[in-house]
């Protein structure tokens, strides 16, 4: 939904005008915390056909796969205004359709909420961390009405609120649409909280920092600092904050050793959540994350590929344009990290090698380039499946590959004349589709960039490296900014499947990468390797040990058990092509300025 819209809403309820639709009002309590219930109720009043459907959403923002979170849902009633219960029918798994209500619905039902992420949700007695589609039912036919929802925080738990809604009162909150309500997660816990301001376009923007952690917020102060430092370098980037509504933008940080580790972008806020405190060790792990997030805030939020607009809440959304939203973003991540100072040069530079391995290593780029690519995410994106795949041959996660190739982007263009660069186009973009919130295609992107350089740059690079799988040459590329790039492993052998040790033996714990040793000799995940070259498997020897042993092109036996039986096959070692990236010592003058440019802090 647009900002003019959102200003109408506001406007509406500072001067207390009737809204053209009827307020749907929640409300939500956690007596039964302990064992993972919510109670929550829903008012609807003015229902004027005679039938209303409600239902659960299947998916959520920022994700892009299918997720039944009616399956949490129990307990549902429906009674008219005078406390008559009404008729339910169930036409799907996901919805409720509720008739004879003259007018005014009362909706009840108990969620259970146990699985903490940027997902899902959690009720216990640490906290009540609610994602919005995986909590509240809706109504499709209510989409456009504002929405208050009243919490019942545990007071005995000291528990305070924490979200992008518009707070009206000490526990009741705004949302101006479904969208939004959707949109925005809330944190209730005994939670602290810090805050900047910055002022941009003429305007004064809160950045609100939410810490819930079991160690008395140990660490938050150095932390804070880092997440100060990462914003100013990013609004370095675009020039500028994005038009946060109601002038705030909240990171919601959940570290419980009671949650699951993850991040997710919200349009005023994010979830940020992991297994370790801060003293623990989560203040390194989890501030890349901080830095992808907060980067959404322009790049998918309101940079906005086309094809996830609208969001639908029934089906997955599926896009071609993550390589640059998620990728894009991804590649960003360190890079603001090491001009932030967080991160040292010598660590970014080291960094590079593992993506950049992973990517062009692949055998997946055989099969689908970084639009195709993209397409994959409602299968892989916190999907779940009981069928096995084949994602070591087929899939390259599109935030890889997208970061890879804004690497090659951001190198190939501060080799050209004219002081280009991808921060240079990446404001361009913002300035074209996000400041106004324009959805793009892969196409606008593509024509963007032509208007940043030229046509003929724009269309080889994207027939290249976006409608193609070609590798850039990034030996030269790095070079150029002083960065050494080679074969990690030159001569040395590639197994190409994970081995764990199981029984004292070696078992191929996934799917042997095509083209490698154990591919070509017919190896297969679920197989324990007995012996290579007459030396018995066990776990005193390490596998990455033990292949360094020997040079590609060697020939060797192995004995490995398959369904109970004994087989034996001749291996021939392949080169093992990972790679190595490295700071160069002493550049020469014009290099060293290059990599100052691409490296140091943009921020004033």
């Amino acid at each position: 939904m647009k900002l003019s819209t959102y200003a109408i809403f506001l406007c509406l309820l500072t001067i207390g005008t009737v809204y053209s639709q009827s307020i749907i009002e929640y409300e939500v309590s956690f007596k039964n915390a302990i064992h993972h219930e919510a109670q929550i109720s829903i008012h609807y009043t003015d229902v004027s056909p005679d039938t209303l459907s409600v239902r659960m959403s299947r998916t959520s923002p920022g994700r892009y796969a299918i997720h039944e979170f009616a399956k949490n849902v129990y307990g549902f009633k429906a009674e008219d205004g005078k406390g008559n219960e009404l008729v339910v029918n169930r036409p799907n798994p996901y919805q409720w359709d509720v008739s004879g209500h003259k007018g005014t619905i009362k909706i009840s039902y108990t969620l259970f909420a146990n699985h903490g992420d940027g997902t899902y949700s959690q009720v216990d007695e640490t906290h009540a961390h609610l994602n919005v589609p995986a909590t509240f039912i809706y109504s499709p036919q209510y989409e456009k009405s504002p929405i208050h929802i009243r919490f019942d925080p545990r007071k005995d738990l000291n528990w305070k609120v924490a979200t992008q809604l518009k707070q009206l009162s000490e526990n009741e909150y705004f949302a101006p649409n479904l969208d939004y309500f959707m949109d925005s997660p809330i944190e209730i816990s005994d939670h602290g909280m810090k805050s900047f301001t910055m002022d941009s376009n003429g305007k004064t923007y809160h950045i609100n920092f939410v810490l819930h952690q079991a160690d008395n917020l140990e660490g938050f102060d150095d932390y804070f600092e880092n997440v100060k430092h990462i914003v100013k370098e990013e609004v370095a980037v675009f020039g500028e904050l994005p038009a946060f509504d109601f002038d705030t933008y909240t990171f919601l940080a959940c570290y419980m050793s009671n949650i699951t580790g993850d991040g997710m972008e919200h349009r005023n806020s994010t979830i940020l959540t992991d297994l370790k405190s801060l003293s623990e060790g989560g203040d390194q792990e989890n501030i890349g994350t901080v830095a992808h997030e907060f980067f959404h805030a322009w790049n998918v939020e309101r940079i906005r590929p086309a094809s996830l607009e609208p969001f639908d809440y029934t089906e997955a959304n599926m896009s071609g344009e993550l390589w640059f939203a998620e990728g894009f973003t991804s590649y960003y991540t360190k890079l603001t990290l090491c001009r932030a100072g967080i991160i040292s040069r010598e660590n970014y530079a080291s960094g590079l090698s593992n993506v950049l391995g992973y990517v062009w290593n692949s055998p997946a780029r055989n099969y689908f380039n970084p639009i195709e690519m993209s397409y994959q995410a409602p299968f892989v994106d916190a999907a779940t499946a009981v069928d096995q795949v084949n994602w070591e041959n087929t899939f390259i996660s599109y935030y890889s590959y997208g970061n890879v190739i804004g690497l090659a982007l951001d190198l190939s263009l501060r080799n050209l004349e004219g002081d280009k660069t991808l921060d240079g186009y990446m404001r361009l973009v913002w300035e074209k589709f996000g400041k106004n919130e324009i959805p793009y295609t892969v196409k606008n992107l593509e024509d963007t960039l032509a208007e940043y350089v030229s046509m003929s740059y724009s269309s080889g690079f994207f027939n290249r490296y976006i409608y193609q799988s070609d590798m850039p040459d990034y030996k030269s590329l790095l070079a150029s900014v002083g960065i050494g790039f080679k074969n990690k492993y030159e001569q040395k052998p590639n197994f190409g499947a994970q081995l764990q040790n199981v029984n004292n033996k070696w078992l191929l714990s996934s799917n042997p990468q095509k083209g490698s040793s154990s591919y070509i000799a017919g190896l297969s995940k679920g197989d324990q390797i007995v012996s290579i070259d007459g030396k018995l498997t066990n776990n005193k020897v390490k596998p990455n040990d033990f292949f360094m042993t020997y040079n590609a092109g060697d020939v060797v036996k192995v004995v490995y058990n398959r369904y109970a039986k004994q087989y034996k096959t001749e291996m021939t070692f392949v080169e093992n092509k990972a790679y190595d990236t490295y700071l160069m010592k002493e550049p020469s003058k014009e290099v060293s300025n290059r990599r100052n440019l691409w490296l140091n802090k943009k921020s004033k």
